[in-house]
């Protein structure tokens, strides 16, 4: 009798154990669905990385401006340009520099932009400077920030937002990367810009709150508190220039939505270096020049 008893206890051991280790092995065969859940999920996918453009590469990739003008599309409604009786001549030409006097017959302007835009063609015309706000220190805004001239723009991009910086005076647009703009914004030179990456290439960016401080262009043309701008920065394959189109929209400016270009190409020549506006910004010359800008209140 107790050599039966001792065999069972041996069998009953035997079977307990493989219970035991098969529950081990296979931890979800004993484990049942919740109730109202059903089976258990998969897990999910590892996110997928989305390719963006790589606007620096190095801490020595600058972008520098093609020049001070926007380019014409194509087609369509196109920037303020010069007019044809006064042609426009840029430094570094072996013709004579001249200031620039806008084209008033441009369809895209509302009447009281033409009269802002005559007055300074009557400076220009008349033999009296006409300089762009930059040449003293003044920030040109948006759209105007793609014509900073001579030297490079650096661009720093962060998972929250990207960060363009004109070398010449460290004048910095902060892009930031969300689905939406601010309920309230309040009105600054470069104003509130938001942007997303498409295709691989590209960086749009929607920008409004500019200060109606701003111009628009070299030309000095004006624009209200409405003004909104979108840009997109696309990356060439081989990443040595930049295509920026710009399309502005102003109802209270404008007759109509307008668009133009910009282009970069890269240059390596170093990090970007320090350099300020202010500081040497002499009036040799004794021109009815605008007053340097000035901070009448503390920063900080």
């Amino acid at each position: 009798m107790s050599s039966k008893i001792a065999l069972m206890r041996v069998i009953a051991g035997g079977i307990l154990a493989g219970v035991l280790a098969s529950a081990a092995f296979w931890p979800m065969a004993s484990a049942a669905p919740a109730p109202g859940k059903g089976k258990a999920k998969a897990p999910a996918p590892a996110a997928v990385a989305v390719k963006i453009p790589d606007f620096a590469p190095n801490s020595s990739a600058g972008w520098l401006a093609a020049g001070t003008e926007f380019i014409a599309m194509p087609s369509g409604p196109g920037p303020v340009s010069f007019d044809k009786k006064y042609p426009y001549v840029p430094n570094g030409t072996s013709e004579q520099p001249t200031f620039r006097v806008a084209d008033l017959d441009n369809p895209i302007l509302r009447p009281w932009v033409k009269d802002a835009l005559k007055r300074v063609n009557d400076r220009a015309v008349s033999g009296k400077d006409a300089f762009p706000p930059q040449v003293r220190c003044w920030p040109l805004g948006v759209p105007g920030f793609v014509l900073y001239p001579a030297q490079p723009i650096f661009i720093v991009q962060t998972p929250k937002e990207v960060l363009m910086t004109w070398q010449a005076d460290h004048m910095v647009r902060r892009i930031f990367l969300t689905d939406k703009h601010s309920e309230t914004v309040k009105p600054s030179w470069f104003g509130e810009s938001i942007g997303h990456y498409e295709n691989g290439d590209t960086l749009v960016v929607d920008t409004i709150g500019v200060t109606t401080k701003a111009f628009v262009d070299n030309y000095r043309t004006p624009h209200t508190d409405k003004l909104h701008v979108v840009e997109r920065f696309k990356l060439a394959p081989d990443g040595q220039s930049i295509e920026v189109t710009v399309t502005v929209d102003d109802p209270g400016a404008f007759t109509m939505p307008w668009s133009a270009m910009q282009r970069y190409r890269r240059v390596d020549n170093g990090p970007m270096i320090e350099a300020t506006c202010v500081e040497g910004n002499f009036n040799y010359y004794n021109f009815d020049l605008e007053p340097l800008p000035e901070e009448t209140t503390p920063s900080f």
